[in-house]
Formats: C-alpha cells, sequence, structure tokens
C-alpha cells in the first residue's frame, strides 16, 4: 500500500511540479515539500485538505487507504484509514503529530465518504471517550446542533466536543462535567477561525 509519502511525490511529479513549485501554491517552504516526500514529515489537517483540493483527490487517497481482500472469495473486508495523531478531549491541542497506525472501518462506511481516525487525549469527553481510545471522524465542514465534532481552531489546534450553535456564537460542550464549556463569539468563529473538521461517527475503545 503506497503512504502518503509516496503518493504526494507522485502527484508532485505526474504533474510536473518543481518541489518549490509546489511549495509555493501550498503555503510551505520546498523543503518542507521535501520532508513530506521522504516521510520526515506530517502535513496538519489544513494543509491536507489543501492537497487533496489542489490535486483533486479524496483525502483517504492521498494518505494511503488500503483495501484489505479476503484471498478465498477476492471481496472487500475492509479498509484501512490512518490514525493522524492525537486530538484532545479537553483544551485544544496541535491535532497532528503524525501516522500513529491504521484503523479498519468498513467498505460500506468507506463509500459514504472521507475518514480520518484519531487518538483521543484527555479526559473532557469520559465517560463516553477514555485518554487513548480512537475516534473514527467523517471529514465534512458542518454538523447538526448537539452532534460530537472534531473542532479546528485557529487553523491547527483541534479538539473534539459536543458542538452547539447558539445566536451569538458556538459552544463546544464536555461531556464531563469536571471541564467547562468553551465558548467562541461569531467574532471569535470568523477570526481565529474556528472551523468543524469532521463528525465523530464512532469510538473504538483501547485496553
Amino acid at each position: 500500500m503506497p503512504d502518503f509519502s509516496t503518493v504526494f511525490k507522485n502527484l508532485r511529479k505526474d504533474n510536473n511540479l518543481t518541489q518549490a513549485e509546489l511549495g509555493k501554491k501550498l503555503g510551505v517552504a520546498p523543503s518542507t515539500v521535501g520532508m513530506y516526500e521522504r516521510g520526515q514529515r506530517e502535513p496538519d489537517f489544513e494543509t491536507l485538505e489543501k492537497i487533496a483540493n489542489y490535486f483533486s483527490v479524496n483525502m483517504n487517497t492521498l494518505l494511503g487507504k488500503e483495501n484489505a481482500f479476503d484471498e478465498k472469495s477476492s471481496s472487500v473486508v475492509g479498509i484501512k484509514i490512518p490514525v493522524l495523531g492525537k486530538v484532545a478531549a479537553g483544551i485544544p491541542i496541535t491535532a497532528v503529530e503524525n501516522i500513529l497506525d491504521y484503523e479498519e472501518i468498513s467498505s460500506e462506511m468507506a463509500a459514504s465518504g472521507d475518514y480520518v481516525a484519531l487518538k483521543i487525549q484527555g479526559s473532557s469527553m469520559e465517560p463516553r471517550m477514555y485518554d487513548g481510545d480512537v475516534v473514527i471522524v467523517r471529514v465534512q465542514s458542518t454538523v447538526e446542533h448537539g452532534e460530537v465534532a472534531v473542532v479546528m481552531v485557529d487553523g491547527s489546534e483541534a479538539t473534539v466536543k459536543k458542538v452547539q450553535f447558539l445566536s451569538n456564537g458556538i459552544l463546544l460542550q464536555p461531556f464531563n462535567p469536571s471541564y467547562e464549556p468553551i465558548f467562541y463569539s461569531k467574532e471569535d468563529v470568523e477570526n481565529l477561525p474556528v472551523r468543524i473538521f469532521g463528525k465523530v461517527v464512532e469510538c473504538r475503545q483501547k485496553y
């Protein structure tokens, strides 16, 4: 299975771009493009979205989605998606550290959208989600009031919370009553910015 670095390098070469040219289009240094291609560094969520949009590929393909086949039946039994890094169940932290592992989802689920997995860090979402659990996230820019989502703050930090849309802003509500909700005004949402990265559709507890 090709990993992100291989897919990224092939996309650049197929489009006859130098590392400097691609770096300029993505807003990163040519040396950063080189590190992506050598597997020495992983891009954050925002840069991944820029890459996927620029080359018109979905995020699972970009990150190296793997089809798992049963050799006897030759039918698809699952799709592997990357565990991109840690997302805070507390205060926002830097979202992506690296690709930590892979999780498998059904082919039916994979066909319904782009998915990634993230590891929970912190205790604000207990007892529904514990530190070390892995959440499966459908990448989408909107959610319904009351749904649990991964929310990006200031472009590079992420937190997982129940999202409540208010007339004067957005409230990120933890499940753990020991933690205070986080409120962002409409101005904060616009200027920081605060945006939805994806909807949490499943939590896989790890022991």
